[in-house]
């Protein structure tokens, strides 16, 4: 058979890319999986500059001058003006690479546990907090180290060139130990979001007789539910969120979650724990409302339930 019969080398090679992706996407795991990755890099790009905002906010350290006191305006106005426009975008490289395959990740898992556990029905208020705390708890775990990497690129205090690069410093330099940093504060903060939005998300859908609407509304719907949900998330784990935060910047001074809390409760207050809850639960919310419904929007189109 002549070249002009079989096909060019690279047309072959081409052909066999594309039946291999077909097979792969014949498993609804791998389409859950394609489809959350996809909406989570469309919410990652979007809401970066609020995480940004929100982790300024957290390692604040007032000077002499300054009154302890600093808005969400005020820091995307000092980012700005030192370090332009694109510098709110900073850390956006790890949140991609947390994000992309994190999301997914979580998506492919909450399927899979649907599947098996209620292949039948919709899991009930409580069921949906334990599938959702499961599946978040098994993408936090594989994501941690590039959380790392994506808080310290976000603080400013860290001049990391590439994700990678960021990696092996830390690996060589903190230990091993500095990548899973934060884990338990991490794991208290994801793990009810996701159970707590979960259960609010589903149970507020149910609530509304979404078949007298026109199913064009019908993204909207599942948007505007998504934003309750996530409201009543993102405050409820706050704390965790904080202390999360202050244990990944500074690994060598907190041994324990319990040294973070106290110290923070002691230079700050109460109030310390709610530091960036503006902007983080803006971006949580509108994140998990977007991610949730391009996610089913795009299971729909492939003809799954999510």
């Amino acid at each position: 058979m002549n070249q002009k019969e079989s096909g060019s080398p690279v047309r072959n090679s081409v052909i066999g890319n594309f039946s291999k992706m077909e097979i792969l996407l014949s498993y609804p795991v791998l389409k859950a999986f394609m489809c959350g990755s996809v909406s989570g890099t469309c919410s990652t790009l979007l809401f970066q500059p609020l995480d940004l905002v929100k982790t300024r906010l957290q390692t604040f350290q007032p000077t002499g001058k300054e009154s302890g006191r600093v808005g969400m305006v005020s820091v995307l106005i000092n980012v700005v003006r030192t370090e332009n426009i694109l510098g709110l975008w900073k850390g956006v490289s790890p949140s991609f690479v947390r994000c992309i395959p994190g999301v997914g990740i979580y998506f492919s898992t909450l399927y899979s546990l649907k599947q098996h556990f209620f292949p039948d029905r919709s899991p009930m208020a409580l069921e949906s907090v334990f599938l959702g705390a499961g599946a978040r708890t098994v993408a936090g775990v594989c994501m941690l180290p590039v959380t790392v990497v994506k808080t310290r690129y976000e603080s400013g205090c860290f001049q990391y060139k590439s994700v990678f690069g960021a990696l092996k410093n830390i690996y060589r330099i903190e230990g091993s130990k500095a990548l899973f940093s934060g884990l338990t504060p991490t794991l208290l903060r994801d793990a009810p979001f996701s159970g707590i939005y979960l259960m609010f998300y589903t149970q507020t859908k149910k609530l509304i007789p979404q078949e007298h609407f026109d199913p064009v509304l019908k993204p909207l719907l599942n948007f505007s539910c998504g934003i309750f949900a996530g409201v009543l998330a993102s405050i409820s784990t706050q704390p965790a969120d904080v202390i999360k935060t202050r244990m990944q910047l500074s690994p060598e001074k907190y041994r324990w979650t319990g040294e973070a809390v106290m110290f923070i409760f002691k230079n700050h207050g109460l109030v310390g724990f709610f530091r960036g809850i503006v902007p983080r639960s803006l971006r949580r919310t509108l994140m998990a409302a977007m991610a949730w419904t391009v996610y089913e929007q795009m299971m729909t189109k492939m003809g799954l339930k999510s």
